[in-house]
Formats: C-alpha cells, sequence, structure tokens
C-alpha cells in the first residue's frame, strides 16, 4: 500500500498549538486530497508511535506510521487506496511502550455501537436547499422574537419495530408534528456520538461525529435542511465540560492526561464517572471551538445549548456553599474559555443562539463579553421552574403561604435573557411526569397541568417543553420506550395536546407575549398580592402598546365576578379559556366581557370575569376596524 508525508504542515500545527486554529476540523481528522487518497492527522502529544490501520491495510499494526509534523503533538499520513465508509482507528503507544487503539477525536462518522471504529466520510457533496432560511435568520432579533422550542431525544421520540428510527424515516412526520404544535425550534439532546444510550447523548466520544444509530452524516443535513424548509430552526445540545472514559475515547489519549488534567482532582468528575475537560489547554479549547464551528458549518445549526455550565464555572458546583463568596471556588480557567467561545462562535456567526444551562447566581451570564459578561443569549431559567413545579405539587389549601413563587420570578427576571425550561431533567429518575407533578386526583391533575402550561405561555421568557409533556403523558420519560402517542385518543390527554397546539399559536403571533420579554415595559401586574385565593393577573404589552391580560386560579374553588382592572371601555373577549371543553374542561362557550367604569385600583374601568377551579385565561379588548 502507497503512503506518503505531507510538507509545509508546520504552520498548521503552529497555529493549532496557539489554540487559534479555530477550524481545525478543515486541518485535522481524514480528509480526501484526491480520488482514494486520504491523509489522516491527529493529535497525541506525548507518545512515541502512531499507526494507522483500518479497513485498507487489513488492520495491520505496523504498515502504515505517521510521521509528526516537525516538534508538534500532530502526527501525519497520506494513504493511496482509501475508500469511503472504510473502518479505522490510530494505534498510539505510550512513551512508555503501552497500546492503546483509539478512534479519531476528529472522526465525521463512526460504526454503530458497540463497535468503536471511525468511519471515512466525504462531508462535502450535500446540497442544501435552505439558502432562504438562511438568509431570514440574519434578520432575526432574538431577544423580541418569538422562541417556541421542543426538546426531544431522537431515540425515544418514535420507534420502528422496537427499533431507531432513521434521519430520514422520521423527518416528514416530525416536520409535520412540530408544525401542528407551532414550534419553530427543536433541540436535540446531544446527536454527538456517544457508547451508552443510558447517557442521553451526553457522554461524548464523538465530537465531530453524529452518531450512526439514525443514519450517516448527510442523512442528518437532510434532516435539519427539510426542518429549515419548513421553517423550523434546530438547536443542538453542546456537551463541553466532560468526556466519557470508555478506552477508545479520550481518555489517556496519547498515553498521558492529553485532552483531561493531570491533577486527578480536577480530571474526575465523580457525579457522572467521566472525566473534565482541561480547559487551561490551547489544544482543548481549540478542539472544543472547532467542534462548535463544525457543527454550524456542515449542518447549519441555529444554536447551540451548552450543557451543564455550572460544572464548568466551579470546582466543586454540588457543594458549594451559597453563603460563601462565590468567587473563592470560581475556575478561572473556564470562565475565560467561555468568553473565548462564545466571542469566537460569534465571529464567525452572529446570527445563531447561544443558551446556557446554568444554574448557580453566578452573574451576567447574558451580559456581552465586552462589557465583563460570559456572552450568553439566554439562560435557562431553573428557579422559576423549580419554584413554579413545587408550588403545583403543592396542597392548594398551603399555596397562599407560598404566593411569592408566583410574584418572585419578576422581580428578577429583567436580571438575565431567559429560557422558562420544562425539560428532559424533570421528568426522569422518580421525579414523575410533568401530569404527575400536579397535586390532587386524576381530574384536578389535568386540570392543573392546563393552568400551568397557560401560565407558562404567558409568563415572560421564552418557551421549551421536552417531548410528552404535549400530551400529558403518564410515565416519566423512558429513554429506551417510545413516547405512549396512543393515550391522545382519551379526551382529557388530546385536550391538553389541544392547548398547547393553541397556546404556541397564540404565541407566536402575539407581539405582548414575546416582544418585551426583557424590558420591564412588557409587564404589569394587576393583581399580585391576593395570596388569600391564590390568584394573580398581569398583562402583556407589546411596543406599540397592545396587551393582553392573563388571569390565573391556583385553587380548586371557583371565582365568580372576580374583578380585573382594565384600561378601556368597550368589549373584551376571551382568547385562550384553559377550562374550555375542547380542551378538556367544563365550559361550552367562551364568554366577553364589558368593562365597567369606576375606577378600580390604578385604572379607570374593569371587568367581572368567572375564574374556573384551576381556571386560567387569556383576554383582548376586542377592537372595531378603525380602532387602533
Amino acid at each position: 500500500m502507497n503512503f506518503y508525508y505531507s510538507n509545509n504542515l508546520e504552520l498548521y500545527a503552529h497555529i493549532f498549538h496557539e489554540g487559534k486554529n479555530y477550524k481545525s476540523y478543515e486541518f485535522l481528522g481524514a480528509h480526501f486530497v484526491g480520488d482514494n487518497l486520504v491523509r489522516f492527522i491527529v493529535w497525541a502529544d506525548s507518545c512515541k508511535y502512531v499507526n494507522l490501520i483500518g479497513d485498507f491495510n487489513n488492520w495491520d499494526d505496523y504498515s502504515l506510521p505517521l510521521k509528526r509534523i516537525s516538534n508538534s503533538g500532530l502526527w501525519e499520513i497520506t494513504v493511496e487506496g482509501v475508500a469511503e465508509f472504510d473502518k479505522y482507528k490510530y494505534r498510539i503507544v505510550s512513551e512508555t511502550g503501552e497500546v492503546r487503539y483509539k478512534t479519531d477525536p476528529y472522526g465525521f462518522y463512526s460504526e454503530i455501537r458497540p463497535k468503536t471504529a471511525s468511519k471515512v466520510f466525504e462531508l462535502r457533496g450535500y446540497e442544501w436547499k435552505d439558502k432562504s432560511f438562511l438568509k431570514n435568520r440574519k434578520k432575526i432579533d432574538y431577544q423580541s422574537s418569538p422562541i417556541n422550542i421542543y426538546e426531544m431525544n431522537l431515540l425515544s421520540w418514535k420507534k420502528k419495530d422496537g427499533h431507531e428510527i432513521n434521519y430520514n424515516e422520521i423527518k416528514i412526520e416530525l416536520v409535520k408534528y412540530l408544525k401542528k404544535l407551532n414550534y419553530n425550534y427543536v433541540e436535540f439532546m446531544p446527536l454527538m456520538e456517544y457508547p451508552f444510550d443510558g447517557s442521553w447523548g451526553y457522554q461524548t466520544t464523538g465530537f465531530f461525529n453524529p452518531t450512526s444509530r439514525f443514519g450517516n452524516p448527510k442523512e442528518l443535513m437532510s434532516l435539519i435542511d427539510y426542518l429549515h424548509r419548513n421553517g423550523i430552526g434546530v438547536i443542538l445540545d453542546f456537551v463541553f465540560v466532560h468526556f466519557v472514559k470508555d478506552d477508545h475515547g479520550l481518555r489517556s489519549f496519547d498515553g498521558k492526561a492529553q485532552f483531561e488534567s493531570s491533577d486527578k482532582n480536577l480530571a474526575e468528575n465523580y457525579d457522572w464517572g467521566t472525566l473534565n475537560f482541561d480547559l487551561s489547554k490551547k489544544e482543548v479549547r481549540n478542539f472544543l471551538i472547532s467542534s462548535a464551528l463544525y457543527w454550524l458549518d456542515y449542518y447549519h445549526i441555529d444554536g447551540l445549548r451548552l450543557d451543564a455550565v455550572s460544572y464548568s464555572l466551579y470546582y466543586d458546583i454540588k457543594n458549594l456553599n451559597y453563603n460563601e463568596e462565590l468567587k473563592s471556588n470560581i475556575n478561572p480557567n473556564a470562565i475565560s474559555f467561555i468568553k473565548e467561545f462564545n466571542t469566537k462562535v460569534k465571529e464567525y456567526y452572529p446570527d445563531i443562539m447561544i443558551i446556557a444551562e446554568e444554574s448557580s447566581s453566578y452573574p451576567n451570564i447574558c451580559k456581552k463579553v465586552v462589557d465583563g459578561g460570559l456572552g450568553f443569549d439566554f439562560k435557562w431559567n431553573m428557579g422559576w421552574m423549580n419554584d413554579i413545579i413545587k408550588y403545583m405539587n403543592m396542597d392548594p389549601l398551603f399555596r397562599k403561604d407560598n404566593h411569592k413563587a408566583l410574584t418572585f420570578p419578576i422581580y428578577y427576571q429583567y436580571t438575565e435573557n431567559f429560557i422558562l425550561p420544562f425539560s428532559h431533567d424533570e421528568v426522569v429518575h422518580a421525579k414523575g411526569s410533568m401530569l404527575n407533578k400536579m397535586f390532587g386526583n386524576y381530574e384536578d391533575r389535568f386540570k392543573q397541568l392546563r393552568l400551568l402550561y397557560t401560565y407558562f405561555y404567558s409568563e415572560p421568557g421564552k418557551k421549551l417543553l421536552f417531548m410528552g409533556g404535549e400530551f400529558a403523558q403518564f410515565d416519566e420519560w423512558n429513554e429506551f420506550k417510545e413516547l405512549t402517542f396512543s393515550i391522545l385518543e382519551y379526551p382529557l390527554h388530546k385536550g391538553v395536546f389541544n392547548l398547547v397546539k393553541d397556546l404556541g399559536k397564540l404565541y407566536l403571533n402575539s407581539r405582548p407575549l414575546y416582544e418585551l420579554d426583557n424590558d420591564p415595559r412588557g409587564f404589569n401586574w394587576l393583581d399580585v398580592n391576593n395570596a388569600l385565593e391564590s390568584t394573580i393577573a398581569f398583562e402583556r404589552v407589546d411596543l406599540d402598546g397592545n396587551k393582553l391580560i392573563c388571569i390565573f386560579n391556583f385553587t380548586p374553588v371557583y371565582r365568580k365576578d372576580y374583578k380585573v382592572q382594565v384600561d378601556e371601555a368597550g368589549n373584551y373577549s376571551i382568547l385562550i379559556n384553559a377550562s374550555h371543553k375542547k380542551y378538556g374542561g367544563n365550559v361550552e362557550k367562551n364568554s366577553w366581557y364589558k368593562a365597567i367604569r369606576q375606577d378600580f385600583r390604578y385604572k379607570k374601568y374593569y371587568i367581572n370575569v368567572n375564574l374556573e377551579p384551576f381556571g386560567a385565561l387569556i383576554i383582548e379588548k376586542k377592537r372595531d376596524k378603525n380602532e387602533k
């Protein structure tokens, strides 16, 4: 078998080691440089030898030795007779003579688990048809736009004869489903290659490699292309904190701690049984930033949700005492990396979203890096989510003593740019499904879930709901089983589905519900202190002053003639009534309300509404054609 070594690669190697080769995937990995001619480059800093083994040399350990590029930590070889889909690995001999067989850290495709070899794959050549979508993406102001996200796990959304569905097989059905429910974004739990299904993709081996469970990389491109052509953006979970310990992966890649720290206390992630990336190393930072840009380049991803940011920010987040000065526990390498990551990604792709899953009180997550922040576009509002779920799980008798769960979130709403997340993390590990988090008997749980979802779509903040929640799945999520879509045949489940669909439609088409999410002008309390009755009312406002009135009753008590202050005379109509029959409630027909001229609180008019037990209403003023 013929092979040779390239010249003039020293500059590329130098830039990589300086941490400035932000598109290092164009250099490292396996690349076709001619017909059946592939160049392989791998980073293995401290090893003695590297050999290439694969289908093309009958997996011979010695026939294809790589050559170190000058004095760098990169090794290279160009081989004739290599075909697309050929399997390969690197045989790495450490300084002490220990032999390891590794998959390519920059591999673009791989075998299906439990097999672990990388596969040669030609990424070029897919003909995208989403030009119009990407052109429009450049015009989006995410802060003042509606963002309605369906979070999903491809492995367990639906199956075919008990097996996972191919990217191509799922795309038409998925798009139809998302459009029916009025989602304009889908967030995929990690699609990077991972060995263990039970990790949900968060224990990664292939940071440049879409999991082969569902097909090859171009089939994933086709799925994303089809989503884009139907107006649906794609957000990808991005794992940057840690990686799996499996022998074929990144652990001790060159015989030493290359991707991880040599300090075991810093390297070990004891909570997840993984290894933390050493973010002090320029090459590791380069690797992770390159991974992000790779997904944006080749797969046209519209947003990245960085997983477990708190685990990166602090050395020991699990045991952090929040009464201490937070700075004493902060990881400065992580802070500087996140700033570099967000800065560089935005330099290349200013029109995509970067989202932080961050659960601590670390400040300025969403402030620009140049202004002293971390540079994220959005942060998951974990505090809001935890508080409202705890509140809904509470006997309504005691809710009057916990009214601040409803009123407090607005006081910190404008400190960050929030997404309200009912995510996968809330419906696993015996936490129960969204339905089973509600207090009370069978019917009361459905009433309260409808109440919760209406409140969710009314509150300031972008929206995220995990799959199964849209039809009130009984069971908590099981990554090994598909969703129980069959329960949509039952009226109460179908009712929740219809409500989520209608709330999504109203949200996407109502500027007051999204335009001023991060501006205090977009929210006004109408009834804030009624703890005794556990009711609240507020109005959402857009830049032109248009308003929607949102009213909620968190008790099983019927509230007749509940007064709500309004600005103007005229008639007010119901847009959403969570107790309507089509949603599984008992209200046959929605009423309309005529404003009464009498000072009430700080407005000159009020309306009397009837609030059903666990009822929720979204109301607007009816306007004549000539009214502005």
